[in-house]
């Protein structure tokens, strides 16, 4: 990873954290580990530097955006090969995470000002006649992007894009596992003239994680809900805003009027797309009776078919490595659980023996809620499936779970397979497809339970990294209005009757 530059902190701690390339077990950098002095240093620059950003105008914040955007089109061989070696992706897997990107810039470019414009509110109370009521955007200050090892670029950096476009100083804490991403963005953002000092990369570990926390104005995480609890508690000591996007347990329900061909077709893909490591990811699918055998047959079928290993280029592999190394002994878990409470592999269910870290791409039938696989996060590449017998029974299924990040309804009948989405408790619900609601920027992406708090994208997706104010203008007014100082009985009894007149028919 010598084409990409790790910057030296003077005030670092130190300490190095290697980054290892899980797909062939080779180290490939050592990045410094920032300490609390250190983010306090960042902090400070970046609170001297945010009001000129943010006076810069969205015009000029967009054009560094759009620049970046070219940069990243024109460098995409540097940054595929830096996702791709630090994740353990597959190529098209880390060509999807680009593609996305591009996306992200040109939508927040695009909208930012739409979306923070000041809003006129309408009111009919008789309380404020005659005066005019406004609403305006104005950018907290310091944002904190604490970001995730599976998509470095798209949920962890492209989580800056509004904040950055909202006129914030921003503070990307990525994973320790992933950070090499983040440097090269960067490299991206300074080399697109976005001024010294808005945009910093925090890299180390949980520590360092903490002190993003306690500097920042408000903090987005992306990651699990048992990190993002102590992300929540942290930020609570200085009553610093967060937004979370946290586990996912998404269950797929495939109706027996479904097409069952394209419902297997996108369940090996969206269920094995980054080898499962997608927080939206189909994780758990229930099957209508009259088509559970078809189903589970077009499905092993097209995974039989799928190769994996490490990434030697366009369409060399479909399947690849577990970023995460404590990861694969959570995939093994699930398995093994599932398989002694009496569930059958179909094809799969075995870790890689050689070099890199590989779980094979696995089936699973005869599964129910008693175990694992179906309850906890598996975020690896296997698919349980289990047989319902009716759609009632799918849902009540799909809802038993602590989770609602997520979900897929599969119908031939959209009216029914809406109606049905409409019942699932979960953030979002795609009827005959998965996941692709993601890059619909202008809807909010968030999860129910405990899969999040908040959402990104959409108007929220900006409004979030901003503090609201009310303004009310009172353009022709009395001298004394009828309520002020002194109380007179006949203009007290008045008012009283003006208020029955006006609400109590």
């Amino acid at each position: 990873m010598s084409d990409v530059r790790i910057p030296e902190e003077t005030a670092a701690s130190g300490r190095t954290i290697p980054v290892e390339d899980p797909a062939r077990g080779t180290i490939i950098a050592d990045i410094p580990v920032l300490d609390d002095a250190a983010v306090h240093a960042l902090a400070t620059r970046a609170r001297m530097a945010q009001p000129a950003w943010a006076a810069a105008g969205f015009e000029a914040r967009g054009a560094v955006l759009l620049r970046a955007r070219k940069w990243l089109l024109d460098n995409s061989d540097r940054m595929l090969d830096t996702i791709s070696r630090e994740t353990g992706k597959t190529y098209e897997d880390a060509q999807l995470e680009l593609s996305v990107a591009v996306e992200s810039f040109t939508f927040w470019a695009k909208n930012a000002k739409k979306y923070l414009k000041d809003e006129k509110v309408a009111h009919r109370s008789v309380f404020i006649v005659g005066r005019k009521v406004k609403v305006r955007y104005e950018a907290v200050g310091v944002v904190g992007v604490i970001g995730p090892w599976n998509y470095p670029l798209v949920n962890a950096f492209c989580d800056c894009v509004p904040a950055l476009m909202a006129g914030n100083a921003v503070i990307l804490k990525p994973s320790e596992v992933t950070p090499m991403t983040a440097f090269l963005v960067e490299e991206m953002l300074n080399d697109s003239g976005i001024a010294p000092d808005v945009f910093a990369v925090a890299a180390g570990d949980g520590a360092t994680g903490a002190a993003v926390i306690d500097v920042s104005d408000t903090v987005m995480f992306t990651g699990s809900t048992r990190t993002g609890q102590a992300v929540m508690e942290r930020a609570a000591k200085t009553l610093t805003p967060v937004s979370l996007e946290l586990g996912g347990k998404d269950p797929m329900i495939v109706c027996a009027d479904a097409d069952v061909d394209r419902a297997a077709n996108a369940a090996a893909y969206y269920g094995l797309l980054n080898s499962g490591q997608v927080c939206i990811s189909v994780e758990r699918v229930y099957v209508e009776a009259p088509v559970y055998d078809e189903f589970v047959g077009k499905l092993v079928a097209n995974v039989r078919e799928l190769r994996q290993g490490a990434n030697e280029g366009a369409g060399s592999v479909e399947v690849g490595a577990l970023t995460f190394a404590p990861q694969l002994d959570i995939v093994r878990s699930h398995v093994e659980d599932a398989v002694a409470k009496g569930a059958k592999i179909e094809i799969g269910g075995k870790a890689g023996t050689g070099t890199g870290r590989f779980f094979e791409p696995t089936v699973l039938t005869d599964v129910t809620h008693e175990m694992r696989c179906m309850t906890e996060e598996t975020f690896g590449p296997t698919i349980p499936v289990m047989k319902v017998d009716d759609v009632d029974e799918a849902v009540r299924m799909a809802n038993d779970s602590i989770y609602g990040l997520q979900a897929s309804v599969w119908s031939k009948d959209t009216a029914k397979g809406e109606a049905i989405a409409r019942r699932v408790e979960a953030g979002a619900v795609v009827v005959n497809d998965a996941i692709l609601n993601y890059v619909a920027f202008g809807a909010p992406m968030g999860g129910w339970k405990q899969s999040g708090l908040g959402s990104r994208h959409g108007a929220n997706g900006i409004r979030k990294y901003c503090k609201t104010q009310t303004i009310m203008i009172v353009p022709f007014a009395l001298k004394k209005d009828l309520n002020m100082f002194p109380y007179k009985p006949w203009r007290s009894r008045m008012l009283g009757k003006l208020v029955k007149a006006v609400y109590g028919r």
